[in-house]
């Protein structure tokens, strides 16, 4: 049975995910990283077969966006669901958060019977992975005391530095579409921007790809308009990595040259860093008519860049002309969700269902850092599930 033999593989590696938060991929190993997408195929390929990956009769997964989601919403809910959670969104706004509560009282106070936490808070650059972390901090004494009869794992669901659910299942979606990790190494993939109708779009996706990718000797070059930087520390993880890996990182500054026989292509907007420090500031300030000029001045510059959008012309100088397309979605697409965008209409809509399929290792992945956050051998879990083979649907 294929599944024994995913399930056995997973000895191989030597991981340090139980009780651990996931909230930086570059913080994790190589082996923990391949231990989660392991996983994630797993329970992927148990639902396929009908066999209930339950492993809690009850407890609560709280979920914490602090900025609009659709995919990851959902994917969160349906990784907990998928274990046997429930799930609780924590909405700040009906909370006593909204009247002053701190960060360590309500950490504590929503976890009585939690099991894990899951938080969006992207908004804030320096702010959202210190929140997590103070998240963290609040349920380690909570546990530490007494007060929480287990500690909460935390997933980031997309933060300041990293968007890591998402990379992940970038990464597994790719295994799948060449066959393995070791089939990746070698591949030319772009990590783009491209032009927006709107500002200040979180840097974490492009910073969690460049990152993570260059981790398996994948060739991989970022190309943004001049001034539209990344967090400098990230970027030099990027390149640290891939000297690392065998693969290689660059930085260019124009999309088709960039695009040049690329095997995979992630053309998505971004604000630049310096101007996600300034609205970060206007932000903590409260100051909506700063705000708005600074929104009415990014537009502008982003508007002389309408040319950096991946279209048919683009497509054409791919490696075959067929490069894979990714996006984390929802893409801005030109004469349809907005006048002029990310990508062009004709060629968003040879990929559609590709990006789809993308987007669908997501609860995957989620499930599994909840998997082996709380287990310690992920493989004998998984196997006990196989043996008592309870179907997930009746039939």
């Amino acid at each position: 049975m294929d599944l024994i033999k995913k399930i056995a593989e997973l000895n191989h590696y030597k991981s340090d995910l139980s009780g651990k938060d996931f909230l930086l991929t570059w913080e994790k190993s190589d082996d923990d990283l391949k231990v989660v997408l392991q996983v994630a195929s797993i329970l992927k390929e148990m639902r396929k077969e009908n066999i209930s990956p339950r492993i809690f009769d009850s407890g609560l997964a709280i979920s914490n966006f602090r900025d609009k989601s659709t995919r990851t919403r959902f994917s969160f809910a349906s990784a907990a669901n998928l274990l046997g959670l429930a799930v609780q969104e924590l909405d700040e706004e009906k909370s006593q958060i909204s009247h002053g509560e701190t960060v360590r009282e309500t950490a504590n106070m929503i976890s009585f019977l939690s099991d894990f936490i899951g938080i969006r808070d992207d908004m804030f650059l320096g702010e959202g992975n210190k929140y997590m972390r103070q998240v963290g901090e609040a349920l380690d004494e909570g546990f530490t005391k007494g007060v929480l009869p287990v500690r909460p794992g935390i997933v980031n669901l997309q933060c300041d530095m990293d968007h890591p659910t998402q990379s992940m299942a970038d990464l597994l979606h790719l295994a799948n579409e060449y066959g393995s990790l070791d089939a990746l190494r070698g591949k030319k993939i772009v990590m783009s921007w491209a032009y927006s109708p709107s500002y200040g779009k979180p840097l974490s996706v492009p910073q969690g790809i460049i990152a993570l990718m260059t981790r398996f000797g994948m060739n991989v070059e970022l190309a943004y308009p001049e001034g539209y930087d990344l967090i400098p520390e990230i970027v030099e993880i990027a390149r640290k990595n891939a000297t690392q890996s065998g693969g290689s990182f660059k930085v260019s500054h124009s999309m088709t040259d960039a695009m040049r026989d690329a095997d995979i292509v992630y053309p998505k907007s971004w604000a630049p860093f310096h101007i996600m420090q300034q609205r970060t500031q206007l932000l903590m300030n409260g100051d909506k008519n700063g705000l708005k000029e600074l929104e009415q001045v990014c537009l502008a510059n982003n508007a002389k860049y309408k040319d950096w959008e991946y279209n048919e012309q683009v497509r054409k100088v791919t490696r075959n002309s067929d490069a894979l397309y990714m996006h984390c979605l929802p893409a801005d697409i030109s004469g349809e969700s907005c006048i002029q965008g990310e990508v062009s209409k004709e060629t968003f809509e040879r990929y559609r269902i590709k990006t789809y399929q993308e987007a669908g290792f997501k609860p995957y992945i989620i499930a599994a850092l909840m998997l082996t956050n709380r287990f310690q051998n992920p493989a004998d879990i998984l196997m006990k599930l196989i043996e008592r083979n309870t179907p997930r649907v009746i039939k």
